[in-house]
């Protein structure tokens, strides 16, 4: 089962609440922000037994910057179509998915993201023909245990968990 991940919004709270709860650790330089990811939240990543791929515009940083900080290995990346312009494609539906599909190649998947919508989950089901998870995250919380749980519940239910 693949795991597509995002980092702003999803890994990194922004927006909405505030103040934001910190972590310490040796933040890189230039990356402020990466205080606000709980390191805890990479060990139940790696706990849903998903193979995970960075879906991020953080490219190859996610895996120099992000991924030491979660304790999660390299993990490959999406590679944008150049032409992909973060604008929202007709129907609402967002610039990633197209793309994320491809990469699928038909497989299962989870997409974790703060920006999915209804008209990114019909856009899959009409045209993925393997089971799919699309779970929004609120961008101002991220990604939350809760969250995860909910996730693992849902894959269990549709048989796509792997014993951990």
């Amino acid at each position: 089962m693949l795991l597509f991940l995002d980092i702003d919004g999803t890994l990194i709270p922004f927006g909405g609440r505030t103040p934001y709860a910190t972590y310490t650790g040796p933040t890189p330089p230039g990356h402020p922000l990466l205080a606000r990811l709980d390191p805890a939240l990479g060990p139940c990543l790696l706990s849903l037994g998903c193979e995970m791929t960075w879906a991020t515009t953080w490219g190859e940083d996610a895996n120099s910057v992000v991924a030491p900080w979660l304790g999660l290995p390299p993990l490959p990346v999406v590679d944008w179509p150049e032409e992909a312009d973060e604008a929202p494609r007709p129907g609402g539906v967002h610039w990633k998915t197209e793309a994320l599909l491809a990469r699928a190649a038909g497989r299962p998947f989870v997409w974790l993201d703060d920006e999915i919508t209804d008209a990114d989950r019909a856009w899959v089901a009409a045209r993925h023909p393997a089971p799919a998870i699309l779970h929004r995250v609120e961008h101002g919380i991220g990604l939350t245990r809760t969250d995860l749980a909910g996730l693992r519940e849902r894959l269990a239910r549709a048989g796509l968990r792997r014993g951990r």
